[in-house]
């Protein structure tokens, strides 16, 4: 089952970034508080989306999408980008990944966005090969860009 979070899921969801912040081996990168969490999902102007996929059997949460809104200056639309999608290791292969997937297409779908985007890692093979199986196509010739930390304050703060 599909549900859109709400603010007593946060620190599930904060667990869960956890956990896959560990399976990606980035632990050390995931700094986001509960608070922040929050703020965001629930707060007076919410930045991002939730949804969280329950056990049939148990009604326990076993996974979640994050997601916000992007837009494409070539369709002229919004769509949406996947930030994290995550399924507790003992629950894959139990059609939770795909249920969320399934939920944000019908949200693009019902409000006329024409894009569902995410990143995954080079060396997820696993996950790759899932999306495909979706239809999802990689984006072959475009290069993620980041700035963070000194690099973004660096630039952010300097003069002309």
């Amino acid at each position: 089952m599909i549900r859109t979070a709400t603010a007593a899921d946060v620190p599930v969801i904060h667990a869960m970034i956890r956990e896959l912040a560990e399976y990606e081996k980035c632990l050390n990168e995931a700094r986001a508080t509960e608070e922040q969490l929050r703020e965001a999902l629930f707060g007076e102007r919410p930045a991002a989306f939730a949804h969280i996929a329950e056990s049939d059997e148990d009604g326990e949460p076993v996974g979640f999408a994050l997601w916000f809104l992007n837009f494409s200056t070539w369709r002229g639309v919004h769509g949406v980008y996947l930030e994290d999608l995550y399924v507790r290791p003992d629950r894959r292969g139990g059609g939770h990944g795909k249920a969320l997937l399934t939920e944000l297409a019908r949200i693009c779908v019902e409000r006329g966005y024409e894009r569902l985007e995410w990143s995954v890692l080079d060396w997820n093979e696993p996950s790759i090969a899932f999306y495909r199986s979706l239809g999802a196509l990689p984006q072959d010739g475009w290069t993620v860009f980041r700035l963070t930390d000194d690099a973004l304050a660096g630039l952010g703060t300097a003069r002309e």
